[in-house]
């Protein structure tokens, strides 16, 4: 019989981030289990990763805004067999934000059998610890939307 073997993220101190005042307040709210994204001040636009300018009007100015945590995926690939850790399935994924328009996060989905993973899918997400007591937004299914009983 074989072992069925769930995606995970990498451990905690494999994962480290560097910030800078773009970014700071992303990651300062994921430490307080909290997504957010910048929105432009002035036009409205969604942007992430958080970027200095928005890149429809040019401006610097921006509010951070709490979104709701759903997200449908995009876009994944499996990744077997990292190295260093032969028995870890990463699933790195593109998801949507459906909170913040026209924006896309890069992030794992964990605690899913990889071939279960599907374009579409809703997740929800969650907080991973990672290095220098940061947290790292990951996310699973959304059991509240998703049959994942399905092959």
């Amino acid at each position: 019989m074989t072992e069925l073997r769930l995606a995970s993220v990498l451990p905690t101190e494999r994962v480290k981030i560097a910030t800078d005042a773009s970014t700071e307040p992303f990651w300062q709210a994921a430490k307080e289990g909290r997504l957010v994204a910048p929105q432009c001040s002035d036009c409205g636009t969604f942007r992430l990763p958080p970027t200095p300018f928005c890149p429809e009007c040019q401006s610097t100015s921006m509010d951070w805004i709490e979104l709701s945590g759903r997200a449908t995926v995009y876009s994944f690939a499996v990744v077997h067999k990292f190295p260093g850790q032969p028995n870890l399935i990463l699933v790195p994924a593109v998801v949507e934000l459906p909170d913040a328009p026209g924006t896309r996060l890069v992030t794992n989905i964990i605690d899913i059998a990889p071939e279960e993973v599907r374009i579409g899918m809703n997740l929800t997400v969650d907080f991973h610890p990672i290095s220098d007591a940061w947290q790292l937004p990951v996310f699973r299914v959304d059991s509240e939307s998703e049959d994942t009983t399905h092959v």
